[in-house]
């Protein structure tokens, strides 16, 4: 294809209404439905940087010794002697608060959308350099909002709300995650016996993955003498994820949920091993006297003693696995096989056609798609008879996502000392809800197995 059949497709996905995609012919066929997620995903990604750039002080003072006449600057934008109104926590609050407006406009424009044919469609799929720019508006239009503390602090606990609610989603996707993981590949044992093996092994690394961490919990974070706390919570976590496994293959629980077993328990003690090692990182460090009368620190592993100066390389790997949970959390959420499932619903297990990576494809039926190929990588519009995940929840989801990174980037109620250099050194307010996330997730996975028992036995029909 010519380069001007290509810039003139580029130019109807900014401006019009037509869907986004490479100018490379040699790239594979792109779904409209995948085009548009990936867009509003480098949307999220981009606003992300910028806040994560703005609680730098390293890249403060990076900007204040080489920008010439940076005071002057900062003073013409009336942003403070040396622009503090324009990095910190007050700033990343307002950036969010445009972002979070953005997406809850095109959340209202999008609601009960069936198809990509009609105008707001149009909206959602399109339009990309308007939108680009639109959001760029709300978040600069939010530093002009007067009365500064208290805009912060209603939206401080605006967004813990709203934040905290999203991890309650994250923990929702795991749970369903392990459970349309074992119905998939017990349904592939029904016709081929070698599932079965695949399922032992598989149940039998968890565990041991499981265990392991525990016991490496148990060596690095407690001490003979010290660290009860730690010693309470490793107690506790660890009962809980013995309770998962021996509930899940209770008789009565076996008999109203036929589907539950050993891997999804395994899968739920992996990640509530994950959540205790991560808040237990949170956690601030605590200090004994030696004998010579010297503090010495306890409760944390020896060998991190003298690795401070690589701190920042542990923040940057744990906010890019941050950052790859929520974005995953966004882009999966809303379609609808997550959403049946999320709400109990789950097809038959003869529908199912076992693979490895189950994860992949929503199980919805094939619909016809018109493809097209005016310059570049062809698109197939995917959504013209039916969409294939609901645009109104998706953009909820990302107004949701938004108060989470932003609580997590500002270090939830310790925004006064954030910074993200030091996002995940200890501050006790992750260590608690890390921690808290570790028991709503194993009361989630409860739920779903105890519901049943508990309606059908009070003559509810499940």
């Amino acid at each position: 294809m010519s380069a001007a059949g290509c810039c003139v497709r580029q130019m109807a996905c900014c401006c019009g209404a037509a869907a986004c995609a490479l100018c490379c012919t040699c790239c594979p066929k792109i779904k409209q439905s995948t085009s548009t997620r990936i867009m509003y995903a480098f949307f999220f990604i981009g606003v992300t940087i910028v806040c994560a750039v703005m609680m730098s002080t390293s890249v403060a003072k990076l900007m204040e010794e080489h920008i010439p006449f940076y005071g002057d600057i900062c003073e013409h934008l009336q942003a403070g002697e040396n622009c503090e109104k324009l990095v910190g926590y007050s700033a990343v609050y307002r950036v969010c608060f445009g972002m979070a407006c953005f997406f809850f406009i095109l959340f209202i424009l999008t609601i009960n959308i069936k198809n990509s044919r009609g105008c707001r469609a149009f909206i959602h799929n399109g339009f990309w350099f308007i939108k680009f720019l639109l959001l760029i508006g709300m978040c600069a239009g939010a530093f002009f909002i007067p009365d500064q503390d208290t805009f912060l602090f209603a939206w401080r606990h605006i967004g813990a709300g709203f934040g905290f609610f999203f991890l309650i989603i994250q923990l929702m996707l795991l749970v369903e995650f392990a459970h349309k993981w074992n119905k998939n590949w017990t349904a592939g044992a029904q016709h081929n016996k070698l599932w079965n093996g695949a399922l032992a092994i598989v149940i039998l690394v968890l565990y041991t993955i499981a265990l392991g961490a525990l016991g490496l919990l148990i060596w690095l974070y407690t001490h003979p003498e010290h660290c009860l706390l730690n010693k309470i919570l490793l107690g506790v976590n660890g009962g809980l994820c013995a309770l998962l496994a021996i509930v899940s293959i209770l008789p009565c629980v076996l008999k109203n949920h036929p589907q539950s077993g050993l891997l999804q328990s395994g899968v739920i003690s992996c990640y509530v091993m994950y959540l205790t090692f991560s808040s237990f990182s949170n956690k601030p460090p605590e200090y004994i006297l030696d004998e010579a009368g010297k503090n010495i620190t306890v409760c944390v592993p020896s060998f991190t003693n003298g690795i401070s100066q690589d701190e920042r390389w542990v923040s940057v790997v744990g906010a890019v696995i941050l950052l790859g949970c929520i974005i995953y959390s966004c882009l999966t959420s809303t379609t609808r096989s997550s959403c049946d499932a999320l709400m109990g619903r789950y097809g038959p297990p003869e529908e199912e056609v076992a693979r490895c990576c189950f994860c992949c494809g929503d199980g919805q039926d094939e619909q016809e798609e018109r493809v097209e190929a005016k310059g570049g990588q062809m698109v197939a519009y995917d959504e013209e008879i039916k969409t294939v995940y609901s645009y109104a929840g998706f953009h909820f989801i990302f107004f949701l996502g938004t108060f989470y990174m932003m609580m997590t980037i500002t270090n939830w109620f310790h925004y006064n000392h954030a910074d993200i250099e030091k996002l995940f050194v200890g501050s006790w307010s992750p260590f608690w809800i890390k921690m808290a996330s570790c028991w709503v997730c194993v009361a989630l996975y409860l739920w779903t197995l105890l519901a049943p028992v508990c309606c059908s036995r009070g003559g509810y029909v499940v």
